[in-house]
């Protein structure tokens, strides 16, 4: 759960550099240092404000996660109406950001609540923190709305940690400054650089707006967003925002750029930098138009099975004119299967599509049928990997970029294993036959399709409802250890999964000896 809390730390750090959180750190210190009798009197009034804040906000977080059970985020995160709904939102905040215009909560709230700030009691004080939350919604809620979401794809208490992080970063400042009030000279004057950093996040804004439709795009496979769609619509908003950071294109709250001992609009070192690195994200992404891996971005991406051209598939010598069509009339490039293993037949026409970058590229045969792969690993008298994933699951792609793509680890994956990918999230097209449809007791439901019987699995067998999952089945169907493999953020994943690896292979030898 580290990474929640940073990230939304993050999140509160960039909220305090918009104008609706920046300008009024110097007049909430001074208003507490001034309006007390002692400095002592000034830090405590300043000190309860800031609880306050962390209070109000971390309230939010526990009513989403009191609301909201771990299976309930799981299946909100994986459910197509919910990422439309996420990618309007996102595109609302961003377009908001970029001055179109101004959200805001009703302006009755704030004036109600501000009536009740006036006194020096605690709950006066507490009135004019939940004043300042509501007053500056609109900077803030395009900050937490993201955080919200992604929080909630982590685990129960995501959404509790991160708005504590968040506002913990938001109420640092006036606690500190409230200690070292002669400090504050130290802050900038407010001005266009704020709105600058406004319109910077509503360009990231709309770039993670495209990873929610790709996320419904995905799971109800229409096939409007495929992975070169995805990339040029990254590509022309990178793009559009170094030329802003330039200075070459202006939005409606900008000013002009500051001027230089001649009299010359000049661009600050601070932006200069921002802009060449959102240039040097347009050159990386590129290359990706025509296949290449982009391992740096692998987890947002759609998968390499959408591409409809990759230069990679292509033969040396290969006419570019002669590109044979498929019965969609789409380019037929889908990589060819190697490794020795049969390749998968139960439900591969569909699930072909969704295998990540590095299963594509490496040749790796995974299998989709529980039942299929197993009779396979039988045959061959090899361990059965289980891979319980999701086609929108952003730390399977990381799993599988930074660990499988390993060439020590891909050899073992390769030569030693039987590999079954369990997606749990997938439903179009992947209907059970009527004979094998059940009803779950641990999921509550009727398992109808792929991916409630990979889900019911997952619950029912190992007691575990997160991806990425990994067990290991001898030909018995008995577990090669005694707990499964998660992804997490601890040091040396890749060595750790590589040896749970060897052990798994030493222990199904052991018992096949």
């Amino acid at each position: 759960m580290w990474w929640v809390f940073l990230a939304a730390f993050g999140g509160g750090l960039l909220a305090l550099l918009t104008p609706c959180i920046y300008s009024m750190i110097p007049v909430t210190v001074s208003f507490f240092t001034k309006r007390s009798k002692t400095r002592k009197d000034g830090i405590k009034n300043a000190l309860q404000y800031s609880f306050s804040i962390i209070i109000i906000f971390t309230f939010i977080g526990f009513l989403v996660t009191l609301i909201y059970g771990p299976a309930a985020l799981n299946n909100l995160a994986t459910n197509w109406v919910a990422n439309v709904i996420f990618f309007l939102i996102f595109v609302l905040f961003g377009i908001s950001f970029l001055g179109a215009f101004e959200l805001s909560l009703p302006s009755s709230w704030s004036t109600r609540v501000d009536s009740k700030a006036g006194t020096s009691s605690f709950w006066g004080i507490f009135f004019m923190a939940l004043t300042l939350v509501i007053v500056s919604f609109s900077c803030t809620g395009p900050i937490i709305g993201p955080l919200l979401v992604a929080a909630s794809k982590g685990s129960y208490y995501g959404p509790l940690i991160g708005m504590f992080g968040f506002s913990l970063a938001l109420a640092l400042p006036f606690a500190l400054f409230a200690f070292f009030p002669s400090k504050l000279n130290v802050l900038g004057k407010a001005g266009g650089w704020l709105n600058a950093i406004k319109v910077t996040l509503g360009f990231l804004e709309l770039a993670l707006a495209l990873k929610f439709l790709s996320n419904a795009d995905l799971v109800k496979n229409w096939r409007i967003l495929d992975r070169e769609v995805f990339i040029v619509l990254w590509v022309v908003i990178f793009f559009l925002l170094g030329l802003y950071l330039l200075g070459k294109i202006k939005f409606k709250h900008d000013d002009e750029l500051p001027k230089n001992d001649f009299g010359l609009p000049y661009l600050s070192v601070t932006r200069l930098f921002f802009a060449i690195a959102s240039f040097s994200m347009v050159v990386y992404m590129v290359p990706g138009l025509f296949g290449a891996p982009l391992k740096g971005l692998s987890a947002f991406l759609p998968p390499m099975g959408t591409q409809d051209f990759n230069a990679d598939d292509l033969p040396p010598g290969f006419d570019l004119r002669t590109l044979s069509k498929n019965s969609s009339g789409k380019n037929d490039t889908t990589a060819h299967y190697t490794g020795g293993l049969p390749e998968p037949v139960n439900y591969a026409a569909v699930m072909k599509k969704y295998e990540p970058d590095v299963v594509v590229n490496s040749g790796l045969v995974t299998y989709f049928d529980y039942n299929e792969a197993l009779e396979v690993a039988r045959k061959l008298k090899k361990p059965l990997m289980l891979d319980f994933t999701g086609i929108n699951c952003v730390n399977c792609r990381k799993m599988e970029g930074q660990v499988w793509s390993d060439p020590e680890v891909m050899q073992l994956l390769k030569n030693e294993f039987v590999i079954v990918s369990l997606y749990v999230d997938v439903h179009n097209g992947v209907d059970l036959p009527q004979a094998e449809q059940y009803y779950s007791k641990d999921l509550g439901k009727q398992i109808e399709d792929l991916g409630d019987r990979n889900a019911d699995i997952q619950v029912s067998r190992f007691g575990s409802n997160t991806q990425p999952f990994y067990f290991f089945l001898d030909k018995d169907e008995k577990r090669l250890a005694p707990d499964g493999f998660p992804y997490d953020a601890l040091p040396d994943l890749k060595g750790r999964f590589k040896k749970h690896l060897e052990q798994v292979i030493a222990e199904y030898k052991k018992r096949n000896s």
